[in-house]
């Protein structure tokens, strides 16, 4: 796609919120931010929202770069723009960093207001139904009260299944890509491996590794490469 298809120079958005926000583990997050970029024009109407949820390790940042030099364009550039499948001349276009997704949004890297620390491994477990929730908070920030569509891929399509389910009247059209309503036993038995690369790595320090300066970059890099096998078939 040449640059005229582009939808340019963009800039993150942070939304505040202080009504608590329930999960549903059973713990209250008190406050808490959610950062996000928007692409095209919402109409008049409000009814030209589209609402990209990321999966595991993607981020708020789905098109356009942040500046003229930027190398690294959103991770679906190539889809959101003027003439492109997300036609920003006809849709508004919404991606967001969830929850504990460490890009910019409330999770384990931001500061407790009641210690003045990272959250570190006390910020409390969040799921697929407290990010759709949040989301949900965040269409009513925007002003928006349906969706033309919410679209999402693996752990995203996850979201764009429950969105479907808790908020019928609320989306139009649900896009599930290569996604399921649950893990299967194997799913959940590679997650688990991959979690003990993390959690086994001398830096880790049971979580409280920002406090110490230091990243498990080991158990990441082991975790992500078990992942990668997983998302492939046996064939290709």
């Amino acid at each position: 796609m040449s640059e005229s298809n582009s939808v340019g120079i963009v800039k993150a958005q942070v939304a505040h919120f202080t009504q608590p926000l329930t999960l549903k583990s059973g713990a209250v997050l008190p406050q808490y931010h959610l950062t996000y970029e928007t692409y095209g024009e919402l109409n008049a109407a409000k009814n030209n929202a589209v609402l990209i949820c990321h999966a595991l390790s993607g981020n708020h940042h789905v098109a356009g770069r942040y500046s003229p030099d930027d190398k690294y364009p959103g991770w679906w550039d190539n889809l959101i723009g003027p003439g492109k499948p997300l036609d920003t001349n006809k849709f508004f276009v919404i991606g967001l960093n969830n929850l504990g997704g460490c890009h910019g949004s409330s999770g384990p890297s931001s500061v407790d207001p009641l210690t003045d620390k990272p959250y570190s491994a006390t910020f409390p477990v969040v799921t697929v139904e407290d990010w759709v929730e949040s989301q949900a908070r965040l269409l009513d920030y925007l002003g928006i009260d349906q969706l033309a569509a919410v679209i999402g891929g693996s752990l995203g399509g996850m979201q764009a299944l429950h969105w479907n389910i808790v908020y019928p009247e609320r989306v139009r059209h649900a896009f599930v890509i290569a996604s399921a309503p649950n893990l299967t036993a194997q799913n959940m038995a590679f997650n688990e491996v991959a979690r003990q690369a993390i959690i086994t790595d001398p830096e880790f320090f049971d979580g409280d590794y920002y406090n110490h300066g230091t990243v498990p970059r080991r158990g990441l890099r082991i975790a992500r490469m078990l992942g990668h096998i997983t998302y492939l078939s046996d064939d290709v």
